[in-house]
């Protein structure tokens, strides 16, 4: 198991800078893996991260950060094509940093939510099919894995259950195309966080361990020893990542709906999150 953190914990958008401050950080409380989210195209030096990271021995995964005009089955096709370059910009991107896997909602903007019919739903999830086929395409040349991830209901209408999630995955059918989950938004739309890691199986590629409230994970209600069963169950071995945002950046705090602090710094969500992720694989 690899534990790692994502640095939207601590700033937004990630710099140069701030990621030659963050990367021996990470190291130095232990962490395995860093997750370098790209917000906007070259917001900070790609290979310079992945030296960072590898000189550190850190592995490494990139979040791709999905905004109103990056799309992938949006009504509008300029629209859907900037979503398409986007993603193809972060594949790229990923593998300078030599990353191994691309995260996030890589089908719509987050936040657009609409209601479908089961035909219109039926057309939507045909497109994204055949989008995420070309992209998986892409991105397995490049040595690098698509990893979709469905969210909870307020952010997005389109994919909200693991169930929904396989159903796209199977489709594609195409190894660099699979699926991570994140427990904040499991938490709010599955009937058994267990049940669902158990469904998705051998097509989960990445996990995001996040408390119900976006604070410590440990810290709250969610049920992490049936989280931990489950991916025992099936074997999982990929990254356990820490996400979660501060609300000092008013950006990303207005986006992931942060409004007051989740633990006394960002310095200890990350510590005491690792430390207790450390003591429930520990078996």
């Amino acid at each position: 198991m690899n534990f790692g953190v994502n640095t939207w914990v601590w700033v937004a958008p990630l710099t140069t800078a701030e990621a030659e401050r963050l990367v021996p950080l990470v190291a130095e409380m232990g962490f395995d893996w860093v997750e370098f989210p790209i917000e906007e195209p070259n917001g900070f030096d790609y290979a310079r991260a992945g030296e960072l990271a590898q000189a550190h021995g850190l592995g490494v995964s990139v979040a791709a950060a999905m905004g109103q005009e990056r799309d992938l089955i949006h009504p509008d096709a300029s629209i859907r094509a900037n979503g398409v370059a986007f993603v193809e910009h972060c594949i790229d991107a990923a593998h300078t940093m030599r990353a191994r896997n691309l995260i996030g909602p890589i089908y719509a903007a987050v936040g657009r939510t609409w209601q479908a019919t089961p035909a219109e739903r039926a057309r939507d999830v045909e497109l994204l099919v055949q989008q995420l086929s070309r992209l998986a395409d892409y991105a397995g040349e490049r040595g690098v894995t698509l990893c979709i991830e469905p969210l909870n209901r307020f952010e997005t209408s389109f994919l909200n259950l693991a169930e929904q999630g396989v159903e796209i995955i199977d489709r594609v059918n195409h190894p660099a195309c699979q699926l991570m989950l994140d427990t904040f938004h499991a938490n709010i739309e599955e009937k058994s966080l267990g049940d669902a890691i158990r469904m998705v199986g051998p097509r989960l590629k990445h996990f995001h361990a996040c408390e119900n409230d976006r604070g410590i994970p440990g810290s709250g209600h969610l049920p992490w020893g049936d989280v931990a069963a489950a991916l025992r169950d099936i074997g999982y071995d990929g990254p356990v990542v820490i996400e979660s945002f501060t609300d000092k950046v008013k950006s990303i705090a207005r986006a992931a709906a942060i409004w007051r602090p989740l633990a006394a710094s960002p310095d200890a969500l990350a510590r005491n999150g690792l430390a207790f992720l450390q003591t429930l694989f520990a078996d």
